[in-house]
């Protein structure tokens, strides 16, 4: 599960890396993400599946940064082989549509099974927070598209905005209204961050996530984050644990953060390099240069 992390973060410096790249960043990121459940567990003494469910929070920034490192002017004109066709957007929705139907066993795979069927309440609460997700993904995709269309990449990055916020929150929530009510709204977020927060924060910030991850994983675990700490404080009566629950909560999503955006920092300042061999620009975005396509080859 500490693996997802690099994954996340793959995501928003793809296309503009080269394999070493991804095997470096894979490294420190995964050594990093361990190193912050560790400090987590010791110092604040947070509970195993809330550490570890910090890893959408950790590979968003880290990608982040990472990409602000190695930002390229050309990103502002778009790269001329970043687009996709008919066949990807298709091939990308059946994994958008596998990771569907297998998210719950990811967000309940460290949830203990107690007395009250703890872990068959968090499958539940995730498949109930995935499907009001994906309706309302599309539904905001229609109303947001000028031409009142659905949009493909809107559903292979926001069905899933549901799962990611309520697994963050999973050890609060106890209602399935509560579950759906999480899914909803990390669905809007998410399609409107995917529709307009993309291109803004590469002209604003230097900032070219490829696969809008920020939209997809760091915003919804953010409103995770955000729901989990309402929920408990709802069940606590006394307003001292109240104060200490929040400060604790607080300084969780302030230490990961820290750690986060340290190791995109020495991440990035390795892998930026020229040692590494980094794809120039208009190789950025094309498979030939790793890939053998016998169909493409030129003949003699």
């Amino acid at each position: 599960m500490c693996a997802v992390s690099a994954l996340i973060s793959i995501g928003i410096v793809m296309g503009k890396t080269n394999p070493v790249h991804l095997i470096l960043i894979a490294m420190l990121e995964v050594s990093g993400f361990v190193l912050n459940k560790w400090l987590l567990r010791t110092l604040l003494r947070v509970q195993l599946p809330n550490s570890i469910m910090q890893l959408h929070i950790f590979g968003t920034l880290f990608g982040l940064v990472l990409t602000w490192m190695l930002y390229r002017t050309e990103s502002e004109r778009q790269f001329e082989k970043e687009k996709s066709d008919c066949k990807m957007g298709l091939f990308s929705m059946l994994g958008s549509i596998c990771l569907w139907i297998f998210w719950p066993s990811f967000n309940s795979a460290l949830v203990k099974d107690g007395a009250l069927g703890r872990k068959l309440q968090a499958v539940c609460s995730t498949y109930l927070a995935l499907a009001v997700s994906a309706v309302t993904a599309a539904a905001v995709s229609v109303l947001s598209s000028p031409r009142g269309k659905l949009n493909l990449i809107h559903m292979q990055s926001c069905i899933l905005a549901g799962g990611v916020a309520v697994g963050v929150s999973m050890t609060a929530v106890r209602q399935p209204w509560e579950a759906m009510a999480i899914g909803f709204t990390a669905a809007i977020v998410s399609t409107i961050g995917v529709r307009y927060l993309k291109i803004h924060m590469l002209l604003a910030f230097q900032c070219h996530d490829t696969c809008a991850v920020l939209s997809t994983h760091g915003l919804p675990s953010l409103l995770g984050w955000v729901a989990h700490l309402l929920l408990q404080l709802k069940d606590c009566a006394d307003h001292t644990m109240a104060i200490r629950f929040t400060v604790f909560h607080i300084c969780t999503l302030l230490l990961t953060i820290a750690l986060s955006l340290s190791m995109g920092i020495i991440t990035g300042l390795l892998v930026k390099s020229n040692f590494w061999r980094p794809p120039q620009d208009k190789k950025c975005f094309d498979d030939q240069a790793y890939w053998e396509f016998p169909h493409l080859a030129v003949r003699k």
